[in-house]
């Protein structure tokens, strides 16, 4: 996923919050969870995310994920966002996690993950 977040992204500081950074590595690990489980699937966890750089406005953020390991009913992504401003050429990392999700039903219930 490519993204460039604009000023109405920023917090009162005019920094890119890092509920907005968070968001869109969910949004990415949850599509490639979507598709693995053919169909929903609940977030249960991430773990701990560490901000290692700063985002602008105006940079190209790119969300990176990569399957890490299929369970009975649970999906784990790992998700790295780098940046790239507009000044620069050299990419940096910001932060990376690993999201976990499970299968769910049209209920809400954990459903398998179809082999």
């Amino acid at each position: 996923m490519r993204l460039i977040p604009g000023r109405q992204d920023t917090n009162m500081h005019g920094g890119i919050p890092g509920g907005w950074v968070t968001a869109r590595m969910d949004e990415a690990a949850e599509s490639v969870a979507s598709r693995i489980a053919h169909g929903r699937v609940a977030n249960v966890s991430m773990d701990s995310m560490v901000f290692m750089s700063p985002i602008r406005v105006g940079a190209a953020v790119c969300v990176h994920t990569k399957l890490e390991d299929i369970g009975k009913s649970s999906i784990k992504i790992n998700v790295e966002v780098w940046t790239r401003n507009l000044e620069e050429q050299e990419r940096r990392k910001v932060v990376d996690a690993t999201f976990v999700y499970v299968a769910i039903d049209e209920h809400g219930r954990i459903r398998n993950v179809p082999r």
